[in-house]
């Protein structure tokens, strides 16, 4: 990668959102940081349906399987894993958008990146935290270029985008159709085969979502550059 390429630090609720939602972007910038917010196992051990879904008996297996489908996706595609200790939301967990938002910080500051991509925070509450505290972050953070993603397999619920670009809107945040630059040595078949490697890691979660569950994760990747307007006040409350 050149000096005046971004170095990538791609904000993931779980396990599997960045590649699913950035792959081909990744695959485009060798050695961008992959934060799994969401990565650890419960306390006690448990069993959920969703777990069920994708072929585990408890909560335990599925943290340490997922971790090695990660593993094996993120390297695929040259991204450094970063992971955070917080639960998600099927295992009864509920960090504070605080508590994220200072780990999320400290683990960007203790990266080298210079271009942040957080999730729009789409259907999942999880993806809804997590968004919630980037945008916590995001005035202070203002040496790095941000932009959102939109998550693959959520985006096509009808006005979910649109709800999300108003609130940035009453946010006091500006939100622009945009990508960060791309390693165009990478042609776009190249990138394309190289996410499907990516994304057929997540064997777990392939079968939990199903034949045809997961299409919209090979559709073209769409990004939106997000800033701080500074000629507009944050509306109350944000």
């Amino acid at each position: 990668m050149s000096e005046t390429s971004p170095r990538l630090f791609i904000v993931s609720p779980h396990f599997d959102d960045a590649v699913f939602s950035c792959g081909a972007l990744l695959a485009a910038h060798a050695d961008a940081a992959v934060c799994t917010v969401f990565a650890a196992p419960p306390e006690q051990d448990m069993h959920t349906e969703w777990d069920g879904k994708a072929g585990f008996a408890s909560a335990h297996e599925s943290i340490r399987a997922r971790t090695v489908e990660d593993n094996n996706a993120l390297s695929v595609l040259d991204a450094i894993p970063v992971r955070l200790p917080f639960r998600d939301a099927q295992y009864g967990d509920s960090p504070s958008i605080s508590r994220l938002a200072s780990a999320l910080e400290e683990a960007i500051y203790g990266s080298t990146a210079n271009t942040l991509l957080m999730p729009l925070g789409l259907f999942h509450d999880d993806h809804g935290r997590v968004f919630e505290a980037c945008c916590e972050i995001l005035p202070r953070l203002l040496h790095l270029e941000w932009f959102a993603y939109e998550e693959a397999i959520y985006r096509p619920i009808p006005g979910l985008v649109q709800q999300r670009l108003v609130d940035l809107t009453e946010r006091g945040i500006v939100a622009t159709p945009a990508s960060p630059a791309a390693d165009h040595t990478l042609d776009r078949e190249r990138q394309a085969w190289l996410k499907r490697e990516a994304v057929s890691a997540y064997e777990s979660q392939l079968r939990a979502f199903g034949p045809g569950g997961y299409d919209d994760v090979f559709a073209p990747e769409r990004y939106w550059r997000v800033a701080v307007d500074r000629q507009r006040p944050r509306k109350a409350g944000h």
